[in-house]
């Protein structure tokens, strides 16, 4: 099936962004942002904890507005909306850099939906009602799929019980519940669903450079599983080909995100460069200023074409979804980091400083740019698609 025009960004799409878009100016503007996550440099890097900054009457306003079950099926008391519309969903967030738990819920949806059992829709009405859910399953090198996961699970009868740890946690300290990837003796991968306050669970807190992020580890001290919350099986590892199936539309979730945060820095830079005066003339005068803004402009330009054909394709063309994904994911990845080094750079002394703005997108940037892989990864894995397909 070929894509449709506009990669199929209707109506119904573009009222969901333009909603999204006021709905964050009036709700998360920048102020907030800086007084949420900015405020103070030692509470934000030298306190014991690092602090949890995020409002949740925002959370609780965007559950009531349906932006939590934007891309659960309909089966499951959710929208059913197209990727692209949930695609459009979460460029707004990364606009506005939102600290909030919505990217890691729709991607423990998108994990949710490809396993397709009962377990997995009693979870995804959970998210419907608005409990915020985090997949637990990357390992370390980067791999991000099952393959590298350090928890053990042993299924029972009576259930499952799971042992290890898992790193790279998003919005663990705010999620309800975890979508966990665990491995059985024999190899096979399963995904279990696990209460954040459930016994023998335990929180550990990263340190990370991006304040608009909770990341951490989580432990699992035989952790019991009951059978109602196994929603997929390690049996013939259908956990990982659940994963897997998924991996196209977290790819393309993270590159959204990637793209609204450089948007936010191209125009905010662009603006400068309209006021700030330098040698008597405004510094958009000058070409060494014009130019790399129009490159960070096609950049941004280029990584949403092919987010946004990512997104279309996992609806249309499932079979060119993961490649094009990788594509998106790789140029956002690219564009963001050249949006951030160009931002900073163009703000002048400035843009160095705790007291711009621009340091807020520019580790938000740099957290998106590695998280499930970074460019030159990307392109490796597009490679071996490539290779394999030849």
């Amino acid at each position: 099936m070929a894509q449709p025009k506009d990669f199929g960004f209707g109506s119904e799409e573009q009222m969901l962004r333009d909603a999204a878009r006021k709905f964050l100016k009036d709700h998360a503007p920048i102020e907030k942002l800086r007084a949420l996550v900015a405020k103070d440099h030692k509470l934000a890097y030298e306190s014991a904890v690092q602090p949890l900054a995020w409002d949740e009457r925002v959370w609780k306003q965007m559950v009531e507005l349906g932006w939590t079950a934007l891309a659960v099926p309909e089966s499951a008391g959710g929208a059913g909306m197209k990727t692209i519309a949930v695609a459009a969903l979460a460029e707004e967030i990364g606009r506005a850099a939102l600290p909030s738990p919505l990217i890691a819920t729709l991607i423990a949806t998108a994990v949710l939906r490809e396993a397709g059992t009962d377990a997995a829709k009693t979870c995804l009405e959970r998210v419907v009602g608005g409990a915020a859910a985090s997949f637990a399953g990357p390992g370390a090198e980067g791999s991000w799929l099952p393959d590298a996961t350090s928890i053990a699970v042993t299924e029972s009868g009576n259930g499952a019980v799971l042992k290890g740890s898992v790193p790279f946690v998003q919005e663990a300290r705010k999620a309800a519940f975890f979508v966990v990837a665990a491995r059985d003796a024999k190899g096979g991968v399963g995904l279990y669903a696990v209460a954040s306050d459930a016994p023998g669970l335990k929180i550990l807190p990263d340190r990370v450079v991006d304040l608009t992020r909770d990341q951490a580890r989580v432990e699992f001290d035989d952790v019991k599983v009951g059978t109602s919350a196994i929603v997929a099986s390690s049996t013939g590892s259908v956990g990982a080909k659940a994963v897997a199936a998924a991996l196209p539309a977290i790819l393309t979730i993270v590159a959204a995100d990637l793209c609204g945060a450089a948007e936010w820095q191209l125009q905010t830079t662009a603006e400068y460069a309209r006021v700030r005066t330098q040698f008597d003339r405004l510094i958009g005068f000058f070409q060494a200023v014009k130019h790399p803004i129009v490159n960070v402009m096609i950049d941004v330009d280029r990584a949403r074409s092919l987010t946004y054909a990512a997104a279309c394709a996992i609806d249309t063309e499932p079979e060119s979804a993961l490649c094009l994904a990788r594509m998106a994911k790789a140029a956002a990845s690219d564009a963001g980091a050249f949006a951030s080094s160009r931002s900073i750079q163009l703000h002048g002394g400035i843009g160095f400083t705790w007291e711009c703005d621009v340091h807020i997108y520019v580790k938000r940037q740099k957290h998106n740019q590695f998280y499930f892989g970074d460019g030159p990864y990307q392109r490796a894995k597009i490679a071996q698609l490539i290779d394999r397909a030849a």
